[in-house]
């Protein structure tokens, strides 16, 4: 009977009798990048102002309002269309910022979280989600209210009431890590009474 340590010895000459050693070959040519679409001209209206840009047609919406205009409100989080932190408004309705291209929206009203106040004055949202601390790192914030702001457009147009199930239900798009949504409900209801 062999002992322990003459099955290990035999064990590891099985082993390194099976290791291949690497094929010694020419180097795998690298995959060339995919050249970039030249950048074509392209006209936004955010929050009323007029925007001249000159953009690579695969730049996202979100990209051209945080990278090339400056509106750092809107924010990138999951970059997948899965969290509701990049909302804006197009033409009233609500969207992932990070989902569409910037070139699809030429002619089309964008509104970002910071097109929503006149001046100092809040929107009544933005009020609301203050007066119901709706927000506690603030990170999903300007996403929240500019799905909220669209939610009650929505619901305007469409004569539904505004229970709390409703408003979860329609919120649904967007995550707030922070867990402030019983907040977030009441900010909106109220506001939603207020315009009833």
């Amino acid at each position: 009977m062999p002992d322990r340590r003459s099955f290990l010895q035999s064990a590891l000459a099985v082993v390194g009798a099976t290791q291949v050693p690497a094929a010694t070959s020419a180097p795998t040519p690298a995959v060339p990048a995919t050249p970039a679409a030249p950048p074509q001209p392209l006209h936004l209206n955010i929050n009323g102002r007029d925007y001249s840009l000159s953009l690579e047609p695969r730049v996202t919406l979100l990209d051209a309002l945080r990278e090339h205009i400056g509106l750092a409100g809107t924010k990138k989080g999951c970059d997948r269309g899965q969290c509701g932190a990049c909302t804006v408004l197009v033409d009233g309705r609500r969207i992932n910022a990070c989902l569409t291209l910037a070139v699809m929206h030429e002619g089309q009203r964008i509104t970002t979280i910071e097109g929503l106040a006149q001046g100092d004055r809040l929107s009544p949202l933005q009020q609301a989600f203050l007066e119901h601390d709706a927000f506690q790192c603030g990170y999903c914030t300007p996403g929240q209210i500019c799905s909220a702001t669209g939610l009650l457009e929505e619901v305007r147009a469409d004569g539904a009431g505004f229970t709390d199930d409703e408003i979860r239900e329609r919120m649904s798009g967007n995550i707030c890590r922070c867990g402030a949504y019983p907040n977030i409900v009441a900010a909106i209801r109220e506001v939603a009474l207020r315009r009833s």
